[in-house]
């Protein structure tokens, strides 16, 4: 620890001798200084040990002694150093009585001993902590390093480092989540700064803010070496670091840092095995996208997964999209293909796991978002997500996403489960404006033949539809002549100069009678 007045008191040497303020000499002492100036507060910094012989100063006004000790006290000076045997045989009872109203410790220096030996002994002790703190932050560096070659993931190195600040430390992935904790019951704490974890990421890396409550005081540093954070790191103390343990924070940034690095390094080739895995499984050969994908993915082919195929034309939204699910995956110890392919990024997940989960709540955050409120990264991404599947059945797999991707796209939705298809109508596959345009053209010449007032051929043609051709049903419901209603059929196949006998005409008739919503048979 750094010198304190009570340091200094206890030196054998100096024999110094405490006259006022002994409740205060834990304070640390920054410098000594000697100065006769009568106002020496403009060349202070605060901190000080102040060492006068008086030469200047009435001191035994007792007036000007409060105006005295009263400026540097409000200065930050710690202490008063007076000598004695040089303008004043014993302190003067003003100066006493002042430095004990203004709380400001009082030592008293015999003659003997020399303001060079007082300020040599503080700056000797300030070096022999510095030296203390050195040593310890190097021995720090050599714990974290240790824990990070260790290769057991950042929990051991964030153990170490909360040991070394005696307080708690937490690692956050680029999307602001939690990764580890350390003690466990830190990790609760680590997630209510989340958002101030996300405020950070928008700021150019490096960056640094210090926050906190009643509970502690938390510095959050961004990890990565690039303009964009890859993480952060949160370091919770019950006061300012030291030295030593800033030291060890700086290690720690840099060891997670250089294991970030590495992790992407390695996530590149991940990618790469995963882009031949996926391939080998479209190509309906899953032996050897098995053997290929050995350890690293062979988990993920033995349980029903889903595939999904993100389309934006924004790389950040793609990126933000498979960050957001490797870090839920990684939580959670599933494993995770991710294969980039141009303006897609096409996943193997686990169904039912926690990245599929991931990708659905960020999908139906974009979905509530208005048009104000939506990130520019976010803007035309959209995401198809198969049914679950099997190593066998990938490509009927990534036709499904692709289905559903279109479909999510024609409906201005984020995401679009093929379930949703296959459960669903057929009609709001049709909701496009295309399909709307040809239903509309093919019903114009029928719907222009009744608004003159010559027949009822539209709802017609719905009532003989609706109940499969059947005459006498149809005409009922129409309250007419069956024969009337062949009457009208003929007419239907003379405008439109199409066969009803044709099952594809009556297919296309109802359904553009389905998508234009014509007016139901009265």
């Amino acid at each position: 620890m750094p010198p304190t007045l009570a340091s200094l008191v206890q030196h054998s040497a100096l024999k110094l001798t405490v006259r006022a303020g002994a409740d205060r000499l834990d304070a640390p002492v920054r410098w000594a200084h000697a100065s006769e100036l009568a106002d020496p507060v403009p060349y202070m910094e605060g901190g000080e040990l102040l060492l006068v012989t008086a030469s200047n100063l009435d001191a035994e006004n007792p007036e000007a002694m409060r105006r005295y000790v009263r400026r540097l006290a409000d200065a930050g000076v710690v202490g008063l150093g007076f000598a004695v045997g040089v303008n004043y045989d014993d302190v003067p009872q003003p100066l006493i009585d002042a430095a004990q109203e203004a709380g400001l410790p009082l030592l008293e220096v015999p003659r003997r001993t020399a303001f060079l030996a007082i300020a040599k002994a503080v700056s000797s002790e300030i070096a022999a902590d510095q030296y203390r703190a050195v040593t310890a932050g190097f021995e720090a560096q050599r714990d974290l390093t240790r824990a990070a070659l260790a290769g057991d993931g950042p929990g051991e190195l964030l153990a170490r480092l909360a040991a070394q600040v005696d307080g708690w430390a937490a690692l956050y992935d680029a999307s602001g989540a939690v990764v580890a904790a350390a003690p466990d019951w830190a990790a609760r704490r680590a997630a209510r700064l989340t958002p101030d974890v996300e405020r950070l990421r928008e700021r150019p890396a490096p960056a640094s803010v210090v926050v906190g409550d009643t509970e502690d005081r938390v510095e959050l540093q961004t990890l990565g070496t690039g303009r964009r954070a890859r993480g952060a790191l949160a370091v919770g103390t019950g006061a300012a670091l030291g030295t030593a343990e800033r030291y060890a924070v700086h290690s720690a940034v840099a060891l997670l840092t250089l294991t970030t690095a590495r992790s992407r390094a390695l996530q590149g080739a991940e990618q790469r095995l995963g882009a031949a895995v996926l391939r080998m499984l479209l190509a309906g050969q899953p032996d050897h996208a098995r053997a290929v994908a050995g350890d690293l993915y062979g988990g993920l082919l033995d349980a029903p997964f889903r595939l999904l195929i993100a389309e934006s034309p924004d790389p950040a939204s793609r990126t933000l999209l498979g960050e957001a699910m490797e870090a839920a995956a990684a939580r959670s110890g599933e494993a995770l293909l991710s294969v980039p392919e141009g303006e897609r990024l096409v996943v193997l997940a686990k169904d039912g796991g926690e990245a599929v989960a991931a990708c659905a709540a960020y999908a139906e955050a974009q979905d509530e978002r208005t048009p104000d409120e939506a990130a520019p990264e976010d803007a035309g991404l959209v995401v198809g997500l198969s049914a679950p599947a099997g190593p066998i059945a990938v490509s009927a797999a990534y036709k499904q996403a692709e289905q559903a991707l279109s479909v999510a796209r024609r409906r201005g939705r984020a995401m679009v489960e093929h379930e949703e298809l296959a459960a669903g109508s057929v009609l709001p596959l049709l909701a496009d404006d295309a399909v709307r345009a040809f239903a509309d053209g093919m019903l114009r010449a029928l719907r222009e033949h009744d608004a003159k007032g010559r027949g009822d051929l539209v709802a017609s043609l719905r009532a003989w539809l609706s109940h499969h051709g059947q005459w006498d049903a149809a005409a009922a419901d129409l309250g007419v002549h069956r024969h009337t209603l062949r009457y009208r059929m003929r007419r239907v196949e003379e405008i439109l100069g199409r066969s009803l006998d044709d099952p594809d005409v009556r297919m296309e008739l109802w359904l553009a009678l389905k998508v234009t919503g014509s007016p139901p048979t009265p």
